[in-house]
């Protein structure tokens, strides 16, 4: 598995085929702060860390509450935050 040290950039059609959600499921689930945001990977393109969405999904399938995947997915952001320095803004994109 990797780690935020080396990050691994998922597409957004990886995620959706990994996870079988729809893009308003998973965009909902962002909203509701159950799945990490994206990062822009410029002005038409977004990705997912891969470490933050194996790590919901594995908090997930061993069965945690909505509530501590949203502590997850809030430490996550943190973690991501820090690791990188600060500049990720967290807007989620909806186009």
């Amino acid at each position: 598995m990797y780690n935020i040290n080396q990050p691994r950039i998922l597409r957004k059609p990886d995620v959706l085929a990994l996870t079988n959600l729809s893009k308003s499921t998973m965009y909902n689930r962002i909203k509701e702060g159950l799945w990490p945001t994206p990062i822009s990977l410029g002005s038409r393109a977004v990705g997912f860390v891969q470490f933050e969405c194996e790590t919901v999904l594995q908090a997930m399938i061993a069965g945690q509450s909505a509530t501590e995947i949203k502590v997850l997915v809030k430490d996550l952001l943190t973690q991501r935050k820090l690791e990188i320095g600060g500049g990720y803004r967290g807007k989620v994109k909806t186009n």
